[in-house]
């Protein structure tokens, strides 16, 4: 895969978030969590998007400026593409979150909810900001094709003005951080069962939530909505979900695990195939990253095992940790093997010439998944710095070369 494609497949801002300037930081962050939250309705933003995302972000235009492309962009096409209503409206619903996310205020009401979901979809939808007045219901795949039951439509304000003022009553002063996220994932995932919208309601609560934790005094300027918006929204799923006839009750613990992540850094894993209904053995128990520690993902290379290390050593529950979907981390993992490799010769061995594609999209990739690290993580620019993979890193080099 040349650079080129690289670009085309994989964006990410971690080069923004960890280096840039505090504003860059910020918008990156709003940025990743905005186009990141169009995969709850199975969106890809466009290539087109993305460039104006990061000229957004180095300062080049305004978002303002961005709309205003993208407009032109949209209308300036004589032949729609395959595709092309989608990602409209993923590019536009995207750059609106931005807009809103570049706001710390919120109207933390019935108007204030409704008026979130009249923004991120203006230009996008027609019923923009509109209850609906029809009931509905989806099939989910975590569900076995059942659906949760959403509130009827004749009762949405009623219901959201509801929800909306018992949390504003409600005081979080001497709770602990367990009734804490109880609390906060049962007013979240009580706001999404009312699902007042036909289109965009989880894209709304999770805008709405983020502003909310802000509002609560959370940092939560991080990617977790961003990578994890699918898990997210099945574990609203399961949450609202209940079957006498199947056994099965209310699962709000998906979602606090989340939250967990989210406020205090806990280390869940969070994948879609622990929240299914009838899980198969290998789904059945969601690992905590904890165990993370014991795969010694930080341990030095002098007392490192190399060959003899093997998956099959690694608990059961931890094995998902030890993959990748990304070919180019495992290019870098294949090619890194047992050695300790500078930057220049790594590039050599797989033939690219562009450092900073290489870093963005090989390197910093594989460091931020524990998969390689720093010879002298303590100093970044030492003369002599090296590469080399973690222990996580050797487990799936040992696996890859199994296979």
């Amino acid at each position: 895969m040349s650079d080129h494609d690289a670009k085309q497949t994989y964006i990410n801002f971690d080069e923004y978030i960890r280096q840039g300037e505090p504003a860059q930081r910020e918008a990156a962050y709003a940025w990743s969590t905005a186009i990141g939250l169009q995969a709850v309705d199975g969106l890809k933003t466009s290539e087109y998007l993305n460039d104006l995302a990061r000229r957004n972000i180095e300062g080049e235009i305004t978002i303002d400026e961005v709309g205003k492309l993208l407009d032109s962009y949209y209308e300036s096409k004589t032949v729609r593409e395959n595709g092309d209503i989608d990602k409209e409206e993923a590019d536009k619903a995207s750059k609106n979150i931005k807009k809103i996310l570049s706001v710390k205020t919120i109207d933390f009401s019935t108007k204030g909810y409704i008026s979130v979901h009249r923004r991120i979809f203006d230009g996008v939808m027609k019923h923009a900001g509109q209850l609906r007045e029809y009931d509905i219901s989806k099939r989910e795949w975590v569900l076995e094709g059942d659906t949760v039951d959403y509130l009827n439509w004749e009762d949405l304000r009623r219901a959201l003005d509801y929800d909306i003022e018992q949390e504003r009553n409600f005081s979080y002063n001497g709770i602990t951080n367990d009734q804490l996220v109880a609390h906060i994932t049962k007013f979240v995932s009580g706001l999404w069962q009312i699902h007042p919208f036909g289109e965009g309601n989880t894209r709304t609560t999770a805008v709405f939530t983020i502003q909310y934790l802000r509002l609560l005094g959370f940092d939560v300027e991080n990617d977790l909505f961003a990578k994890h918006s699918w898990y997210f929204r099945n574990a609203l799923v399961r949450a609202n979900y209940k079957s006498a006839k199947k056994g099965i009750d209310f699962s709000p613990v998906y979602l606090e695990r989340f939250f967990r992540n989210l406020l205090f850094g806990e280390l869940w894993v969070l994948r879609n195939r622990y929240l299914h209904i009838h899980p198969p053995k290998e789904w059945s128990v969601q690992p905590n990253l904890a165990v993370q520690d014991k795969l010694g993902t930080s341990t030095p290379a002098s007392t490192r095992t190399t060959s003899r290390t093997s998956i099959e050593q690694v608990p059961e529950q931890a094995r998902d940790l030890l993959h990748t979907n990304n070919p180019l981390i495992l290019d870098l993992v294949k090619k890194i093997g047992y050695e300790e490799w500078s930057i220049a010769q790594i590039m050599k061995a797989l033939d690219l010439k562009h450092r900073p594609n290489f870093l963005e999209y090989h390197l910093n990739p594989a460091i931020s998944e524990g998969f390689v690290r720093m010879l002298f993580p303590d100093k970044p620019h030492h003369p002599r710095q090296k590469y080399l993979l973690t222990t996580k890193g050797i487990l799936l080099y040992n696996d890859i070369k199994d296979q």
